[in-house]
């Protein structure tokens, strides 16, 4: 049994993280007498001189529904370096970092956060230190699990975005462009354009042609629909053609919404507006799924690292809460199935993916 354990949380911050961190901390403490300590600001407060606070039932009280994390993370820093790419790990930092873990007496870990987040940790398990891992990510493209916690509530804001969106694009016979999150993937995009009854959607993967976007705008305005709404993924691409970045670096998606907006506006010259939902999609309080998961993540991990189990990352399967190998979970990121049941029966109701194909069968 571990006497003292850590709990950090990386990369982008989502709803539900502080849900994790109270339930660790309470299963922890209140059902095997461990001692936690909270790592800030991700990976980096091991390097240098620590920067550590003490977690107790007490400090994590009234933290449930607060967004964002009391913590601090980093979506950046030393411990990985992107070359040709790829993320590569220093040895260097590992070692400062086992040193000051050793110092600080923690004997095992809790890393919350996404693919980039959990190879790090990864990595730290490779080195014999014994940790334990909990899928964050609005973006839900973590595999080994069905879902992430912080999915749920983005979801919820693109939703409602989407029917505010409704109303005001109807009233105005204009084309509305919703641009959200999800990085490679078009997890949000799909949920939300199916509950916030888009007519479009854009998603990485299926590549968009503007030949079959433009017919099913004009498609609408004949039949008496004279208001199209869209959501695109910020990784969505043309058919033949790549993402769109904000930045020289590649790393940072965005641009595709105004991209849409623009040339359907050209083509068809009916007004068209994009909305950026951006960084709202992370902030704020979860909602009651995100609460329940975070919290049903955070009290398995503990349990889990109390049983021995470490290199893992604890997951939803069917229902339960199960483990997964951290090296599974990190191996591939988890693409929309192109002909799975959520795109399926998003066509069955008339929701355009506008793939070239559509527009031949139009």
């Amino acid at each position: 049994m571990y006497k003292q354990i850590g709990i950090l949380t990386g990369g982008g911050d989502a709803p539900g993280l502080n849900a994790v961190i109270r339930a660790a901390v309470r299963t922890a403490v209140g059902e095997f007498g461990m001692k936690c300590i909270g790592i800030e600001d991700s990976f980096e407060g091991i390097l240098g001189e620590p920067r550590t606070m003490k977690l107790t039932t007490k400090s994590v009280s009234g933290i449930l529904p607060r967004g964002g994390t009391i913590l601090g993370t980093r979506n950046k820093g030393t411990f990985v370096k992107i070359i040709d790419g790829k993320p590569c790990f220093p040895e260097l930092p590992i070692d400062e970092a086992l040193q000051n873990l050793a110092k600080l007496e923690i004997e095992a870990l809790i890393v919350l956060g996404g693919e980039g987040t959990l190879a790090i940790a990864e990595q730290f398990h490779k080195r014999g230190f014994p940790v334990i891992g909990v899928p964050k990510t609005i973006d839900n493209d973590l595999a080994a699990t069905e879902l992430t916690f912080g999915f749920m509530t983005a979801i919820d804001i693109a939703t409602e975005a989407l029917d505010r969106l409704h109303t005001t694009a109807a009233s105005h016979d204009r084309v509305m462009i919703l641009e959200v999150m999800g990085r490679h993937t078009g997890w949000i995009a799909l949920h939300a354009g199916l509950a916030g009854s888009a007519d479009v959607i854009l998603i990485p993967e299926i590549p968009f042609s503007f030949d079959s976007l433009i017919q099913k705008v004009l498609a609408r305005e004949k039949s008496g629909s004279k208001f199209t709404n869209i959501v695109v993924a910020e990784g969505a691409a043309e058919v033949g053609k790549g993402e769109m970045y904000q930045d020289k670096t590649g790393m940072r998606l965005g641009g595709i919404g105004e991209h849409v907006r623009r040339t359907v506006e050209e083509i068809t010259g009916k007004e068209s507006r994009c909305v950026v939902l951006g960084h709202l999609q992370r902030g704020g309080s979860p909602n009651a799924f995100d609460r329940m998961l975070g919290t049903n993540f955070g009290a398995c991990a503990v349990r889990n690292l109390a049983n021995g189990q470490t290199g893992k990352m604890v997951a939803l399967q069917a229902g339960t809460i199960v483990t997964a190998p951290l090296s599974e979970a990190c191996a591939n990121i988890k693409t929309v199935p192109v002909d799975g049941q959520l795109v399926r029966t998003a066509r069955d109701i008339g929701i355009s993916f506008a793939a070239p194909r559509e527009a031949k069968h139009s």
